[in-house]
């Protein structure tokens, strides 16, 4: 088959079932594990450092687990169809998380994307090439003010024009016959007027469907699939942050038609807007094992671990005079315990000061600075980092008295 005519082949494909793996005998794991391991930060001189900042996409967000690194190794020595990847582990996580079906993106940016691409589209193959050409389709999509954030460019993407309202009154004010759908920004939930149940009984009523971006919003655990049970049609997520998977890698999940026309606007068919956005096979395994191994962890016992790290890290500063602390946990967006520590003028030292020295010391350390003081968060640290980050915390400021 020619290469024109296979990608011909691949755009009309039916995207579930019927697609047979290759047979081919995968690398014996000792081989792998006989290579020659390159320490490659090492040795290309990059500065790795601990992470008491958070899951920033530019401090590379999160580790990935053991059983995502073996599931990414394992599976890079097999051939197999792209498409029945995605088919097995979109049913995998689509149970996992109450939805009718899923893909892995890449990133909860591309999520965004496709989904609403997908919305644009359904899967009429000559709108899948129009795109960005929104010429003839419904091509407005309706988000609160508050909501109203950088993110939105992932949806203008694909052609559409943004729509802000701020009640429901101009909610139903501003839809029309080219209303697409609506896009539901959950770390902003609490700023805007309409609530999640509201704007979902407001998109039923009009029958448009309804988007919620959820990128950094796990813990809780629930969240994985309370949006789905609310009724949300398309929901996002990231999945390199709590979820420890690849950094590169998303979900998209919801209703069963969205999905399907999302994947074909995605590769590997070509001709799309998507086509850029391409996620491996290791990833897409690598995603799954992740969000598997988090759906079953002990939060409770996590938490725990998280409260202790934070204690560590706060008795250790408050030894020294002018020191204070408080632990807050931010509602939505990254759940987890954080630590802002402030200090008064018997502390002689600037936050930015404070941060260039533990970014600079060995080992290096990242924290986020926050008006005068500092912000620190723990869910990234690994065993025996609090300790460290404490004792190079209390050398700094017993140093700056």
């Amino acid at each position: 088959m020619k290469r024109r005519e296979a990608l011909k082949y691949l755009s009309v494909t039916p995207l579930a079932g019927g697609i047979v793996a290759t047979t081919a005998k995968a690398a014996a794991p000792e081989a792998i594990a006989a290579a020659r391991v390159r320490g490659l930060v090492e040795e290309l001189g990059i500065r790795s450092f601990i992470n008491a900042a958070g899951t920033y996409t530019a401090m590379t967000a999160s580790l990935m687990q053991p059983e995502v690194i073996q599931a990414i190794q394992t599976s890079s020595r097999k051939f197999v169809m792209l498409d029945e990847v995605q088919d097995k582990v979109g049913e995998r996580i689509a149970k996992l998380c109450h939805a009718e079906a899923a893909m892995v993106t890449a990133g909860c940016w591309s999520a965004l994307v496709l989904g609403t691409a997908g919305v644009l589209t359904g899967t009429d193959l000559k709108k899948v090439a129009q795109l960005p050409n929104v010429t003839g389709l419904k091509s407005e999509v309706i988000v609160q003010k508050a909501h109203n954030s950088g993110y939105v460019h992932a949806l203008t993407n694909t052609g559409i024009n943004i729509v802000a309202v701020e009640t429901a009154a101009e909610f139903e004010a501003a839809v029309n016959e080219r209303t697409a759908m609506t896009w539901f920004l959950n770390a902003a939930s609490n700023d805007g007027s309409i609530r999640h149940e509201e704007w979902l009984a407001l998109c039923k009523k009009h029958n448009i469907p309804a988007m919620i971006d959820m990128a950094a919003d796990v813990p809780p655990v629930e969240n994985l699939w309370k949006y789905n049970d609310l009724g949300f049609d398309l929901v996002c997520v990231s999945g390199g942050k709590a979820l420890k998977g690849p950094q590169s890698a998303g979900i998209l999940m919801g209703r069963k038609e969205l999905i399907a026309a999302a994947r074909l606007n995605a590769p590997p068919r070509g001709g799309n807007i998507g086509r850029g956005m391409k996620v491996n096979k290791e990833e897409i395994l690598g995603m799954y094992v992740a969000l598997e191994k988090y759906v079953n962890t002990d939060h409770e016992a996590e938490w725990k671990e998280w409260e202790k790290r934070v204690a560590t890290i706060e008795s250790a500063v408050k030894r020294v005079a002018g020191v204070s602390t408080q632990v807050t946990v931010p509602p939505i967006a990254n759940h987890t315990p954080t630590l802002t520590i402030t200090w008064d003028n018997r502390v002689k030292i600037t936050n930015k000061d404070l941060s260039e020295k533990l970014r600079n010391g060995s080992p290096s350390i990242e924290v986020m600075r926050n008006g005068d003081g500092v912000n620190l968060t723990v869910f990234m640290l690994e065993p025996g980092e609090a300790e460290i980050v404490a004792n190079r915390l209390q050398e700094e400021f017993s140093a700056a008295v």
